[in-house]
């Protein structure tokens, strides 16, 4: 039957039930459904809403659409233009942007071991462990991005033909040191990304946020929680996370400042004889990949006058141009250089992880000491026990450290150095080769180990604890970039990836007992 509404042309009595109710309070009472054996109440008029009810209902649309500009814009949003997405993270140019060393922006690694949740299981806690977004270069690096810029245009007169052509209008306008739009985007969609995966538990709980200190980190939280709070629009419990207007633990980078996010304690590490040790494998790497680009670039560019560290400047230069666009467009500078050669860039950053904060330093892995051990005490619910990098005045308060059955949320942010340290300490990379400083090995060859590969910008680990079937006891297993680390020294049989928590911790004894703290201030 047809159940659109007709309007009558007769006047006929309205039935009790259908008769006007005076009292405001009893009129959303008065709502009844019509069909066609029913008169409306506007009565011979075109079937159409009175005209509060139209004016209504476009304020209702007209609200919805801001609250959406807003949210899109300003709240996590990303634009339909971006390279950048919460679920695969950067999508565009794999071939090259997946070899720019820590300069990479994050990606999802493909995983050997199922990343889902396995059947049978339910996860009980998650710990998200994340490297500031993308930003502009470092201080020391922007001099020297400049200074090749500026040789490289001061020396031609003539017009950049060719490749070259976009030089004739490129100006150097990087800003040093903090996030870019992309970068914060990146974050908001780190954000939506854990809420979505631990969605199960963010309706009982929310997460404990902690940030290292220097204000591109601290930003780089802020804009986590904002994606988060916007994956779910849930309301933050003031009891887990301290001030509902400022939810973030900030532990302070100044000097003297024990802080396990960060590093800058163990004196031996920072001034001693291992402080150079990633620099001098990386020179030692660019001798011998470097020459032939140099050759090619002088031989098209013949007044430029290059040398290594202009060749790595400019290389270099391609990802921080790429992330300085609010879409992530890969930069012009990326089509200067081939597959091979931004590989080999790749293994060239990957050595300073290596040998600076890596295994390829006697205290490398000491450096991530301390939050190792606070990873411990918040997987056990014990009492932390550290006397390494960690703040004893924060890490003995309830409120900047929590742990117990209430706290199963945990977010921490810091820097792509003392994360590369944290996952050596977590033993996640102990089956990795030592690393040639005069060839080149493949991430397969160092068992999936490379800069790019492990703290690119927004890089981030989840450790989760989850309850299978009947077991007694928890399970632990480590995702990097959405990648399954497999954990040998642990691993159930039959369960790869995973391990039981006491087997887990146990695999931890170089954290347990303090790593080579004691070299520290020999």
């Amino acid at each position: 039957m047809d159940r659109r509404i007709r309007p009558s042309s007769k006047r006929r009595k309205s039935p009790p039930h259908m008769r006007r109710v005076t009292d405001p309070e009893k009129e959303a009472a008065a709502a009844i459904l019509y069909d066609d054996e029913k008169e409306p109440p506007w009565k011979g008029k075109p079937n159409r809403p009175p005209r509060r009810t139209l004016l209504a209902i476009i304020a209702v649309v007209l609200l919805l659409a801001l609250l959406n500009f807003l949210w899109k814009y300003n709240s996590g949003g990303p634009s339909r233009h971006s390279c950048d997405n919460a679920e695969k993270g950067y999508t565009c140019e794999p071939k090259i942007s997946r070899y720019w060393g820590q300069y990479s922006p994050y990606y999802s690694v493909a995983s050997d071991i199922n990343r889902d949740v396995p059947d049978n299981c339910k996860i009980t806690f998650a710990q998200g462990l994340y490297r500031h977004g993308a930003r502009g270069p470092t201080t020391h690096k922007f001099v020297g991005y400049n200074a090749t810029i500026t040789k490289l245009q001061a020396s031609f007169d003539d017009p950049f033909e060719g490749i070259y052509a976009f030089l004739n209008e490129y100006e150097f306008t990087l800003e040093p040191d903090q996030l870019t739009h992309f970068g914060e985007q990146q974050l908001i969609n780190a954000g939506r990304q854990f809420y979505k995966r631990y969605d199960r538990l963010v309706g009982n709980y929310s997460p404990f946020v902690r940030a290292s200190g220097q204000e591109r980190v601290v930003a780089s939280a802020r804009k986590w929680i904002s994606g988060y709070k916007h994956a779910g629009h849930q309301n933050w419990k003031s009891a887990q996370l301290g001030k509902p207007s400022n939810p973030i633990v900030v532990i302070p980078e100044e000097p003297g400042v024990n802080n396990s996010l960060n590093h800058g304690v163990c004196d031996a590490h920072e001034s001693g004889a291992y402080a150079t040790l990633g620099d001098d494998a990386q020179l030692q790497w660019r001798s011998e990949f470097v020459p032939h680009i140099q050759k090619r670039l002088n031989q098209d560019l013949p007044r430029a006058d290059f040398n290594e560290s202009d060749v790595i400047n400019l290389m270099q230069l391609c990802p921080f141009e790429t992330v300085a666009n609010k879409d992530g467009k890969p930069s012009q500078f990326c089509e200067l250089f081939t597959e091979t050669e931004w590989r080999q860039l790749d293994y060239y950053e990957t050595l300073g992880k290596y040998y600076g904060w890596g295994a390829g330093n006697p205290l490398g892995p000491t450096i991530g000491v301390g939050f190792a051990n606070e990873l411990i005490a918040r997987l056990t619910g014990r009492e932390l026990n550290d006397s390494t990098s960690t703040n004893a005045d924060l890490d003995s308060n309830r409120d900047t450290f929590p742990t117990g059955k209430n706290s199963v949320l945990f977010a921490d942010f810091s820097h792509d150095n003392p994360m590369t340290s944290i996952l050596f300490a977590l033993n996640l990379y102990s089956t990795t080769p030592t690393l040639s400083n005069t060839s080149m090995e493949t991430s397969e060859d160092l068992k999936k180990f490379s800069a790019s590969r492990v703290v690119p910008f927004a890089a981030r680990a989840y450790i989760e604890k989850m309850q299978c079937g009947k077991s007694s006891e928890e399970l632990v297993r480590v995702l990097v970039n959405d990648r399954v680390v497999p954990l040998p020294t642990c691993e159930e049989k039959g369960r790869p990836g995973r391990c039981k928590l006491s087997a887990f911790v146990k695999s931890l004894s170089f954290a347990k007992q303090g790593g080579k703290w004691n070299q520290c201030f020999e």
